[in-house]
């Protein structure tokens, strides 16, 4: 292993790509601990303890703790993500955008452009609301978490967040350009693994404090690894539907007559149900922060905690459905058998055009299911260990590992390409495919 960590760095390029990479890193940490002007850090560390399992604990996992300590990079490169998102629902059902994505590269560049004017009027709107956050909090709680909320405070911050998720976003593109793998991934990607040491120094106070066994850490840690090797099963796992192109003679060269398959992807929504999801589910609790005890709504909210029997099994539905519903959004049959019927593809035994059409999602609905019901459970089960061990350091969750795994796979295959390009031995025996980038 020592010497295939020496081949990554014997090949230039590849050398140039992640020290690239681990300087923008270095850049964005940096980012994540700059405050934001006019907010007291203190007492924003005191008023948001309360706030750890609303949907504004969540934004704070993605962001690496940002969120929490109000720094410029607060929003991080979740208003991208949700201008991403938009688009990519819009692309199904509005023909503009739809025509777009079907032009090809210049179709994409676009696509791209209209991303960025997304995010940017995302972030305004997001930090607006940041801002409003700091100061209610504040006030709600009896602490000075923005000591001066005037004018000039909602301005400069609406300009630092937007400014800061604009730079954010900068960072991203330019790692995918000139770094290794997919920059707006490796920065989730980042954030989330820098909350692992406080995570692990929780644990260890826990077995040190006598309120966790070492027997149960031990079977914790056990079930982490075995959870881990079932998501990359389910993130490589592919149905291949087998191609065949007819022979066709143009001038005096044949072309055609190749056989090949189309891999369906097990998971092909990735993560983006269980964001969905846990944005829909965690909207009560934090509604019910903005009301009183004896309000209805604040009713509703305490159903809606983690470790309640109701919220386990609606959130496992929620994710089904969305599980379903994104993938066909990003992968349309009907497209898949018209491309195969203008190149004369085919499959064996099934009728071209709509019959082939019909014949791939029959399929790809059956093996959504199992894919779904993966998600669920994986989401689920956190809540469930920490319903029945009260550890509440394992709230690194199915959202947060199935983000690692899927990164680290996808950096990973990246590096093996440069290596056995380059006739080095790969990192690992075997091939890795890529996966579908957030």
């Amino acid at each position: 292993m020592i010497e295939k960590l020496r081949n990554i760095f014997q090949v230039p390029e590849l050398k140039r790509r992640i020290l690239f990479t681990l300087a923008l890193f270095v850049v964005y940490r940096l980012g994540e601990h700059i405050p934001t002007p006019g907010v007291n850090a203190k007492a924003l560390a005191g008023a948001f303890e309360s706030q750890r399992g609303t949907l504004f604990g969540l934004y704070d996992l993605f962001v690496g703790g940002a969120f929490s300590r109000a720094t410029i990079f607060a929003l991080g490169i979740m208003p991208y993500i949700s201008s991403s998102i938009i688009l990519q629902v819009l692309g199904a059902v509005v023909p503009y955008f739809e025509k777009l994505r079907k032009e090809g590269e210049e179709g994409q560049k676009k696509l791209t452009q209209i991303t960025r004017y997304g995010t940017v009027l995302i972030s305004i709107i997001q930090s607006l609301g940041y801002s409003v956050y700091l100061v209610r909090m504040g006030a709600s709680q009896g602490l000075a978490v923005v000591p001066h909320p005037d004018l000039m405070f909602f301005i400069s911050t609406i300009i630092t967040q937007t400014t800061g998720t604009i730079l954010v976003m900068w960072l991203g593109e330019k790692i995918t350009e000139h770094g290794i793998g997919n920059g707006i991934s490796q920065i989730i990607f980042i954030n989330i693994l820098g909350g692992v040491p406080n995570r692990i120094l929780a644990g260890i106070d826990s077995i040190r404090g006598g309120s966790l066994s070492i027997f149960t850490s031990l079977f914790l840690a056990a079930l982490l690894v075995a959870v881990v090797a079932a998501v990359i099963v389910m993130t490589q796992a592919t149905r291949r539907i087998p191609v065949q192109y007819a022979k066709r003679i143009v001038g005096r060269r044949m072309y055609g007559g190749a056989n090949t398959h189309i891999p369906l992807r097990v998971n092909t929504a990735g993560v983006i149900p269980i964001i969905f999801a846990s944005s829909f589910m965690i909207l009560p609790t934090t509604l019910a922060q903005f009301v009183s005890p004896t309000s209805p709504l604040a009713g509703i909210g305490a159903w809606f905690t983690r470790t309640s029997v109701v919220y386990n099994i609606v959130y496992g539905l929620i994710i089904i459905f969305f599980t379903y519903f994104y993938t066909a959004v990003v992968l349309n049959p009907n497209d898949l058998a018209e491309s195969m019927r203008k190149n004369g593809g085919f499959v064996p035994g099934i009728r071209p055009g709509r019959k082939t059409a019909e014949y791939i999602d029959r399929v790809l609905s059956r093996i959504t299911l199992p894919g779904a019901v993966f998600l669920a459970l994986i989401a689920v089960l956190p809540d469930v260990l920490i319903a029945a061990s009260g550890a509440q350091y394992l709230s690194f969750g199915g959202t947060s590992i199935l983000i690692v795994v899927g990164v680290a796979l996808d950096t990973l295959q990246q590096v093996e390409s440069h290596l056995i390009m380059r006739h080095y031995e790969g990192l690992v025996h075997g091939r890795l495919r890529g996966r579908q980038r957030m």
